[in-house]
């Protein structure tokens, strides 16, 4: 090894040191910010795992007591807006419709919700979609009934998809990677999603340790899952010299076996992560952010930086490249390929593992199934990105996130997530190599 390379080798270690560290400060300073962050008024909450919530604001300011009755899907809940103008009400369904009636008369004297197009400005439609909340606003002043206009709700929009695409890309670049050096398309990725949202919340909830220690774990038991795979499964099939088609066939039994398993273990019911009842921050225009959104985005970045800087500048990323670009050459150069594999698998699990956690909280909640609901973006991700690159994947789920939140301005949002299925095949058809795919010969 050259001394250049003993250099960077050596400060791996130090940089992952201190990549676990800021993990670490940032969930605690999520935890602490939690407890000062005033709640809305809340009924059924608890007892229902889906919400609808809002705010009630007169010129800007909140307006405290006034009453607004949810009804739909069986349920019909009365609600009165807290100290911040703020409400929230658990609802038994998700996908499925309810309507929310503002009090009128619990407005101050004067004042009166209006709208010259509507016959019945304080009543408004609220749709519970996948990610199972919907917000519903009422921003009034004396006579005059406001509405987000289409800039802001557009920006919204956009800030939402970035957050999404970049969680989504934490699983992607690992997914992209294990295609790249084995050729294995891994329909059980989704479940290595879903194990690490479930161990931090066995960590968390089960075990009662504090969520800054819980996540850790999980990472790393993510991780362990991914090399014992390799192990104990892929490698044994590669000295076999399996096919392509068959790996994949037994990646869809590994997938099928390892849903019905957390299925049986937590149940069929969605579970929430300590943190994940945050109140949203207004940041700016219609833009709200909570707490553990905005460290969920730090983590992302952060995340990402670093894995590009372990791939363009480490001994080992350089060799996963090589390996990427042709495994035979990289070979027979000295490389260990399965060595470097072996690692691949690992990496790949932790970040699938984080990108679980991160995903629990955006949906929000853990579900058995959570990881196949996720995987289809998955691939889209990859295969707009370019098959087989690691920064391909990143830009394919940056543009499958935007799209996915975008295309809700347009589009119910029971189909956003089939918006970039629809997009992913045009762009294939202009160009079939993906984003950063290179162009094939073929003959």
């Amino acid at each position: 090894m050259t001394r250049s390379g003993a250099a960077t080798a050596a400060r791996v270690p130090r940089l992952l040191a201190l990549f676990v560290a800021f993990l670490a400060a940032l969930v605690a300073l999520t935890v602490l910010a939690g407890a000062g962050v005033a709640s809305a008024d809340e009924i059924d909450t608890d007892k229902y795992p889906y919400r609808v919530s809002g705010n009630v604001k007169l010129d800007g300011n909140p307006l405290e007591g006034v009453s607004l009755t949810i009804e739909g899907n069986g349920i019909k809940t009365e609600v009165k807006t807290d100290a911040d103008g703020k409400w929230a009400v658990g609802v038994p369904e998700r996908n499925a419709k309810y309507s929310v009636t503002l009090d009128e008369t619990t407005l101050p004297d004067g004042i009166a919700v209006v709208d010259e197009t509507d016959d019945t400005p304080n009543v408004k439609d609220a749709e519970v979609g996948p990610g199972g909340r919907v917000s519903v606003n009422f921003f009034i002043g004396e006579g005059v009934r406001n509405v987000t206009s289409f800039a802001d709700q557009l920006v919204e929009r956009i800030v939402n998809g970035l957050r999404f695409g970049l969680m989504l890309a934490l699983a992607a670049v690992g997914l992209s990677l294990v295609y790249g050096t084995t050729g294995l398309s891994n329909f059980a990725h989704g479940e290595m999603v879903t194990f690490g949202a479930v161990m931090t919340l066995v960590f968390s909830r089960g075990l009662g340790l504090p969520i800054y220690f819980a996540i850790p774990i999980a990472l790393v038991l993510s991780g362990l899952v991914g090399y014992l795979l390799d192990v104990g499964l892929w490698r044994p099939l590669r000295k076999r010299r399996t096919g392509i088609v068959q790996l994949m066939i037994v990646s869809i039994g590994l997938s099928l076996a390892a849903r019905y398993v957390f299925q049986y273990f937590i149940g069929g019911s969605t579970s929430q992560l300590v943190g994940a009842d945050m109140r949203p921050i207004p940041l700016f225009g219609s833009v709200q952010l909570s707490i553990i959104d905005l460290v969920s985005v730090g983590i992302s970045v952060v995340v990402i930086v670093a894995f590009a800087m372990w791939l363009l500048f480490t001994r080992i990323g350089k060799a996963t490249r090589a390996i990427s670009d042709n495994p035979s050459l990289a070979a027979a150069s000295g490389i260990d390929v399965d060595r470097v594999v072996r690692i691949v698998w690992i990496m790949s699990g932790a970040l699938a593992g984080l990108a679980g956690v991160l995903y629990a909280y955006y949906r929000p909640g853990i579900k058995w199934d959570m990881g196949a609901e996720f995987l289809l973006l998955l691939f889209a991700a990859v295969t707009l990105g370019g098959l087989g690159t690691a920064f391909g994947a990143l830009a394919g789920a940056i543009v499958i996130g935007l799209i996915v939140e975008v295309s809700t301005l347009w589009i119910p949002a029971d189909l956003k997530f089939a918006a970039p299925l629809v997009v992913l095949i045009i762009i294939l058809l202009f160009r079939p190599q993906g984003i950063l795919g290179r162009r094939e010969r073929v003959g």
